[in-house]
């Protein structure tokens, strides 16, 4: 029995989310160069994280219900189309208030087209593939970390920052163009009814698992986002450095990803919870030695396996309690992920310009996920007592 290759329209997806992954997280290595054009402070360049990352947690899920009712390939051009817009208008900004506004519009693309591009995935292969072929599609926005993000830090040192912006909206062009040439266009949706949806929403236990990644990953972007100027100002790295440096930590995130992927797999509850603690302690090393080169390497490479580790965890668990509204928890998961973005871009900006510093960051990152934790202990103990009642129904009846 021959294995069914991946179609070539997912790889056309891989591309695209490649291109959005890359636009959410290249102001990590770009930051220091924009607050220097802009006459801002580089906290004040980091409120961009912010900006895009909350135009996702609000607009992601309203658009992707308005959306799914829609034919699913215009849709995914029309979203790449205004990805590309926002992007032209960030390489053109003059100005911080321009700028900010552009990154809104461009954030406000992610949402839907990842929502509605693994919709659009897993009708392209038969069912026992339709896994792969969300994992295919979602590894573009990994590989954004590990090849964008450095790439567009070091087309920014070398052409400029407005340049970066304009190599992502190139790489959005080729996607919108093979989208056209190859998906072919696909009926209305025949999504769940919207109140049913929402109705999963009274399930406490939904409600505690999203509050877990809105809590616990929050420390992520606190100290990506300012992996530049901690580099720069604090452990006395040149520029140049903070390229490989991004590499580094990208190639930590893909083997996070993959080993918290197996050891959910194994146990959701043990995995949760101690990849929640190794983020945690992973971010106290890298404040503790921010002194020494190659151990604040080190200690980022740790940060970068034990953050992503996280992810899978957290996206299960939000499905296992999705019930019938699965669709609805899946979209609001990545919302509440960039709305701990967006605070950790905001928090991270306001210790950065204040009297702390880019020496506390990571100390003040990771505050805010113990809170996680604590919301982690208590869901697997909810689900260990469910587990332990629904046994002894079976036992008794």
């Amino acid at each position: 029995m021959t294995q069914q290759k991946m179609p070539m329209q997912v790889w056309i997806l891989t591309l695209a989310a490649f291109a959005i992954g890359t636009a959410e997280f290249v102001i990590a290595g770009i930051l220091p160069q924009i607050a220097t054009s802009l006459s801002i402070t580089e906290g004040q360049a980091g409120y961009l994280i912010s900006a895009y990352a909350l135009a996702i947690v609000v607009g992601g899920p309203i658009l992707t219900i308005y959306l799914a009712k829609f034919n699913k390939k215009n849709v995914l051009i029309g979203l790449m189309g205004l990805f590309i817009l926002g992007n032209i208008l960030s390489a053109l900004a003059p100005n911080y208030t321009l700028l900010l506004a552009s990154r809104v519009i461009a954030g406000l693309v992610q949402g839907p087209f990842y929502g509605i591009g693994a919709v659009v995935a897993t009708n392209l292969v038969s069912e026992k593939m339709a896994g792969r072929a969300v994992g295919q599609m979602f590894a573009g926005l990994t590989l954004a970390n590990v090849l964008g993000v450095p790439a567009g830090t070091w087309i920014s040192l070398t052409f400029g920052w407005s340049n970066t912006f304009l190599t992502v909206a190139a790489f959005g062009a080729v996607a919108l163009v093979f989208i056209m040439l190859a998906i072919h266009s696909s009926g209305h949706s025949e999504a769940k009814d919207i109140k049913t949806q929402l109705q999963a929403f009274k399930n406490p236990m939904l409600l505690i698992s999203l509050a877990i990644t809105a809590f616990a990953w929050s420390g992520f972007m606190t100290l990506y986002g300012y992996i530049a100027p901690i580099a720069m100002h604090v452990t006395g790295f040149e520029q140049d450095s903070v390229t490989w440096i991004l590499v580094l930590v990208g190639v930590g995130l893909i083997i996070g990803n993959t080993l918290g992927g197996r050891s959910s797999d194994k146990s959701l509850t043990k995995a949760s919870m101690f990849w929640a603690i190794a983020l945690i302690v992973s971010l106290l090393l890298v404040g503790l030695f921010t002194g020494s080169k190659v151990l604040f390497v080190g200690s980022l490479f740790i940060f970068g396996i034990a953050s992503f580790a996280n992810v899978p965890a957290m996206q299960l668990r939000v499905m296992n309690h999705g019930g019938e509204g699965q669709e609805l928890a899946a979209t609001a998961n990545i919302s509440a992920f960039n709305l701990a973005n967006a605070f950790g871009g905001f928090l991270g900006g306001i210790v950065l310009d204040g009297h702390l510093g880019a020496s506390m960051i990571p100390y003040t990152a990771a505050i805010v996920p113990i809170i996680g934790l604590l919301l982690i202990f208590k869901a697997n103990k909810g689900e260990t007592s469910k587990i332990s009642e629904d046994t002894l129904k079976v036992v008794t009846s």
